[in-house]
This record gives C-alpha cells, sequence and structure tokens, in this order.
C-alpha cells in the first residue's frame, strides 16, 4: 500500500490540481507509515466461511482484498463481543502474542457453550511490564467497554468508572473510533481531550497516534482558559466561591449592566447628508438589542460584541430609512459605511461600550461598588470580601491572577463572541471540575457530544460533587447517560480489595469494584521506625524486576524522598506537571498521580497524605489504585483507621 501510495504521480493538469495531489499522496504516506514496534495484525475471527484479521490499520493487499480489517469497523466487532453464550457467526477467534514486533505464539478460543476459559494472552499483556507513556489496549477491549467505544457521534456518555477500568483508555479509543466513523464531519469540527494536568497528557500522549489519529488537541482546563498569566494562588475558600455556577450569573450582570440609556439624539452621515436619529428611537434600538442578549430559558442569544455591531447597524438602518422615504436609494455599502462613521461609533461607546474580558473582570475584583451592583442578590456581603483583591493592582497586566481568575475571564470572553467548538469533547478526570470549569469546556462543545471518564471516589477538589447530575448540568448535557465499569482489569485483586476498604467512607452509594485478576504478593503493607533505608531498600528490590515505579508521596515530602533516593545511588526525580521526562523511579506529589499507573507503586506515610488536604482520604484512594502488579505501603506511624482491618 505504500508503494502504491508512492507511485501515484502528477497528470499535469494545472498547478493547483499538482499541489492537492501532492499533499494528498503526503496525507496518504503519512497514515501508511511503518511503525516496527507495532504489528500489523492482533487478532483473527473465523467464521464457517471467512477467516479475517484484526489490526490497528485497514490493510490491502495488491487487487485490493482486505488482508487486515481496522479494528473500528463493523466486521471487527465480533473479535471484541462474540461469546460462548453469542459466538456471532464465529466458530474461532485467534489472539496472537507479539514482542518488539515478532511473533511469540497465538491462542485459539473455540467459541462452544461450556468451553469457556480465561485468555492467557489476555493476562500476559495486561501484566506486560509498563515503561514510558500509557499503551494503547486496542488488543484487549472487553465487550463492556466496546460497548462505549463504539457508541454513536451523536450520545454524549459519563463513564463512572472504578480504578483500573480503563476508563481512560476507553475514552481515546471512542475518540479513534469516532473519527473513523465519522472522519469527515470530525475533520472540520475537530476531537478535544482535556486531563487534569501536563503530566497526564503527556503519559496518554501516544495512544491516539498508535492508533492513526494525529489531529485530535490535547489539553488541560487550565490550557483552554489561559487568558491571563497566572502567578498567584487562591486561599480555599475563595477558589470553591470563584468555582460557584452563581460567579457566571455575576459576570453577566457585570457586562450587560454597563449598557446606558440614551439621553440625547445623534446625527448620522448617509451619502452626503446628515439624517438625526431621535432618542425615543435609540432608546428603543438599544432595549431590543438588550433582550435579544437573553432569552426566555435563560440562554445567551447574542453576544455582547456582536449586539453593539448590530446596535450600529439599527442607527445607521434608521438613517437609510430616512432617505429612502426622502425618495434616495442608499446601498448597503453606503449603510455599512455609515455605521462605522465616526458619529455612530462615539454613541456606541457611550451607550454600550466594547469591554475586554481581562479587564471586566480586573475592574469587578477591584471595585466595591461595581461588585455589590453586579452580585445584588446573589452574592452576601462575606462572599463579595472574600473576591475582592485586598490592594487594587494597577493594571491587568500586574493583576495577581489565578487558575479561578482565569475561568473568570474565559467567561466573560465567551460573554463577548462566540468561543470555537468541538465536535467531540472528551473529558477525563471530570469529577474534579468546578461548576465554572464545566461552563469553560461546555462553551467548547457547541453542537457536540461529549465522552466524560471519572469516579466520583477518586473527586478529590473542594467542589466535588456526590452525583453526576450537576457536573452533566454544568457540562450542559444534563440527559447523559451515565455508564458504570466496575470490572478491574489493571489493578491486582489483592490492590482494589486494600483500597475499597475506604470507600464507605469517600464514596458510600458507590459499588465496589472487582478485579478479573488476582496476585499473589502484590501487595505489602511494611511498618517502618524510619524512612530512610527501608525505601531504599524497598526500591531497590523493585528494581530487581522489569517495569515502571512510582514512589507515592505527600506532596511536601517529596524532595526529602527523592533526596533519599539519590543519596543511595538510586535514579530518581520528582515528576512534575510541566510535562518533562520522568526518571527510571519516579517520586510522585500525590496530588499528581491521578490518571497515572506504575507497575510497581510504593506510598509512603499514607497517613500523611490523608492529613495534607480536606479530601485527603480520597486522594489516598488514588495512590493505592495506581499499582499494575506491585504496591508496598510503608508507613512510620499509625496507617489510616479503615486500612487497618
Amino acid at each position: 500500500m505504500r508503494t502504491a501510495a508512492s507511485a501515484v504521480v502528477d497528470a499535469g493538469v494545472d498547478a493547483w490540481a499538482s499541489e492537492r495531489l501532492g499533499a494528498a499522496r503526503a496525507e496518504r504516506l503519512r497514515h501508511l507509515a511503518a511503525d516496527p514496534g507495532v504489528p500489523a495484525f492482533f487478532g483473527r475471527t473465523d467464521t464457517p466461511e471467512e477467516t479475517f484479521h484484526i489490526g490497528r490499520r485497514h490493510v490491502r493487499d495488491a487487487v485490493g482484498d482486505p488482508v487486515v480489517i481496522d479494528w473500528r469497523a463493523p466486521m471487527s466487532r465480533p473479535f471484541y463481543q462474540a461469546s460462548a453464550v453469542d459466538p456471532q457467526g464465529l466458530v474461532r477467534r485467534r489472539r496472537f502474542g507479539f514482542a518488539s514486533g515478532e511473533l511469540t505464539g497465538y491462542e485459539d478460543e473455540p467459541l462452544v457453550a461450556g468451553d469457556e476459559q480465561d485468555s492467557r494472552f489476555l493476562r500476559e499483556e495486561i501484566e506486560r511490564p509498563r515503561s514510558g507513556p500509557m499503551r494503547d489496549i486496542v488488543a484487549t477491549i472487553q465487550p463492556d467497554q466496546d460497548d462505549i467505544v463504539r457508541a454513536p457521534l451523536a450520545e454524549s456518555i459519563c463513564v463512572q468508572g472504578a480504578p483500573g477500568t480503563g476508563k481512560t483508555a476507553v475514552g481515546l479509543h471512542r475518540a479513534a473510533y469516532l473519527l473513523y466513523t465519522h472522519g469527515g464531519q470530525l475533520a472540520r469540527s475537530g476531537v478535544l481531550v482535556v486531563g487534569p494536568n501536563r503530566a497526564f497528557l503527556r503519559y496518554i500522549e501516544e495512544v491516539l497516534p498508535t492508533l492513526g489519529e494525529v489531529e485530535v488537541d490535547q489539553t488541560t482546563v487550565a490550557g483552554l482558559t489561559a487568558r491571563v498569566p497566572v502567578r498567584a494562588v487562591d486561599r480555599p475558600e475563595v477558589a470553591v466561591l470563584k468555582g460557584n455556577a452563581r460567579m457566571a450569573e455575576v459576570l453577566r450582570r457585570a457586562l450587560w449592566g454597563e449598557i446606558a440609556k440614551p439621553d440625547d439624539s445623534i446625527q448620522v452621515p448617509l451619502a452626503g447628508r446628515k439624517y438625526r436619529v431621535t432618542v425615543e428611537r435609540l432608546k428603543r434600538y438599544v432595549d431590543d438589542v438588550r433582550r435579544r442578549g437573553r432569552a426566555a430559558d435563560d440562554q445567551q442569544l447574542l453576544h455582547y460584541a456582536a449586539g453593539r455591531e448590530r446596535l450600529g447597524m439599527l442607527v445607521a438602518e434608521d438613517a437609510r430609512r430616512q432617505k429612502e422615504e426622502a425618495g434616495g436609494s442608499p446601498s448597503d455599502a453606503e449603510t455599512r459605511r455609515a455605521a462605522r462613521s465616526v458619529e455612530v461609533r462615539a454613541f456606541c461607546d457611550e451607550v454600550w461600550p466594547a469591554r475586554e474580558a481581562a479587564g471586566l473582570v480586573h475592574d469587578l475584583l477591584s471595585d466595591s461598588a461595581r461588585l455589590a451592583r453586579a452580585a445584588r442578590g446573589i452574592l452576601t456581603d462575606d462572599e463579595q470580601d472574600l473576591l475582592r483583591w485586598p490592594v487594587a493592582p494597577r493594571s491587568v497586566r500586574t493583576a495577581p491572577w489565578t487558575d479561578a481568575d482565569a475561568v473568570l475571564v474565559d467567561e466573560v470572553a465567551g460573554l463577548l463572541d462566540r468561543t470555537p467548538g468541538y465536535g467531540h469533547v472528551v473529558l477525563d478526570e471530570a469529577q474534579d471540575l468546578s461548576p465554572m470549569q464545566c461552563r469553560a469546556v461546555a462553551r467548547r462543545l457547541a453542537a457536540g457530544s461529549l465522552t466524560v471518564l471519572g469516579d466520583l471516589a477518586q473527586a478529590t477538589s473542594p467542589w466535588s460533587p456526590s452525583d453526576w447530575q450537576e457536573t452533566l448540568t454544568g457540562l450542559g448535557r444534563p440527559d447523559t447517560v451515565v455508564r458504570p465499569l466496575t470490572r478491574g482489569y489493571r489493578v491486582p485483586g489483592e490492590v482494589l480489595e486494600f483500597a475499597n476498604r475506604l470507600l464507605p467512607l469517600i464514596a458510600p452509594g458507590l459499588p465496589a469494584a472487582t478485579a478479573v485478576r488476582s496476585g499473589p504478593g502484590s501487595l505489602s503493607v511494611r511498618p517502618a521506625s524510619a524512612l530512610g533505608q527501608p525505601l531504599v531498600d524497598v526500591v531497590a528490590e523493585l528494581r530487581a524486576v522489569p517495569g515502571s515505579i512510582g514512589i507515592v508521596c505527600a506532596d511536601a515530602a517529596v524532595p526529602e524522598v527523592a533526596g533519599l533516593l539519590t543519596a543511595a545511588g538510586i535514579p530518581a526525580a520528582a515528576l512534575t506537571d510541566d510535562g518533562t521526562e520522568a526518571a527510571a523511579v519516579a517520586v510522585v506529589p500525590a496530588t499528581l498521580a491521578k490518571g497515572l499507573e506504575f507497575d510497581a507503586v510504593v506510598v509512603v506515610d499514607p497517613a500523611a497524605i490523608v492529613a495534607a488536604e480536606p479530601r485527603g482520604l480520597h486522594r489516598l484512594y488514588v495512590v493505592l489504585t495506581r499499582a499494575v502488579s506491585t504496591l508496598v505501603v510503608l508507613h512510620c506511624g499509625d496507617l489510616p483507621a479503615p486500612l487497618t482491618l
């Protein structure tokens, strides 16, 4: 297929056709690029009449017959869904094993009732040591995961996924499936993946390219709302208030409340003459446009900047009607020039002033009177005091902007102008988003659909909800169906059962996850009188086995832990949120552990992790479920009570 694409030659029709042909050929070759480490196929399905191989890409032979079927094609679905109870027309499913691109073996599953057995290849793939970025799961997608992956584009889905159920991978594979199935539509509107932090994005960055999809934007909520330079941190109670959905109405009032009533008529120049527009008609035009800014169902109809433009055109059209009544015939171009005239612009500046998003938020947080007007009946006096900056900054550029402020600025920007949207958005760790952050994501949706991924038991932010309805409403998709994933494929049963002891306290309504595999010896809880030598000994022991190692501790303890390991000659470095490459042994701040996986995890001093934040038990649940093969809990003091059972 690569040879055929390379052999396409220019017919010499014209320069434009040559350019388009060259671009199409380059794009085709990019999609057909060889990857020696990725096998061409990983499975096979046999029916009484035909045999098909299943792989990451579609491959055809010289005469055009399919040799490998793309895993996303409808013909591939039986590979993931067939069972002895429902063989879906198959008589056999074959799984192939590969190592570094070399075929190492195969395993047949005769789909006969009463002959069900666990797949050795599946277990080996799940347990294969990890290093570097997250891998795709295209060879091991399970039926409950496949149902979500192949959900229609028009359907928004919320996946409540327990640790190790593969919810992140499922979301990414759904994006790849939708791009394959609706390529033309999504090529125009785009697909966006939103993760919790840059370390997480670096971890997942290779999944979609491995599946052949490179034109997908990946960012964080902070990246979406990066309209001001963040240089400060809010106190928790202030951050919670700024993230409250009530702030949206405060900001809307602050913006639209700046519109004034006209107090005098104006003269509009049109085609060499001036026409007076009376103050009564000007008031009516302002009121009409302002009403279009809000609909009966409280949805934004007209953006503020578009309203300003519309007002100028209404005034110019008034002058046009006057000229027409006098027998003239002004053109559309003359009317547009009148709308841009000095007189009309001055009128708009007076009654409908142009605003800039950061400037409005700056003025609101600096000016007590302005804030009081906008927040009347919405925020209490005490809440207004929390919002105001203690010292008004001299300019927008020098303001002490925080992450929560950036979201407020983005909200105002969305009121001023339309925010470009995507055809589909994959939102991971959504349980930690504030209502205002949810609105920021919703603005990027336009008419598109959502894949929401998260776990309420892993909710660690101060505004985390107790159920999904609040988050889904904030995302503008309140009717989204919540689909649970409770079968843990990655985390050994012993580790999962240990972490599940926390569930009655942190998420009493959620069903406990169950593991599909056990790992005798995978859990070790070790008391220590001091941290130093026991930690070094544990890490040295774990390094004897291939695989990635993560040392997870309270954020404040990261420098000490990293220092102990490097002093002992162990190549360790702290994992940071800047997306830089981790060392062989990663020292992971507990607040960055979410979404990551390591073959072996050492949780250092779990009591300190719990004590570091209000939702510390939720954070501990997160860090206890990052291990794929081995979890060592190293504690100097007492364990948190639920773990001592």
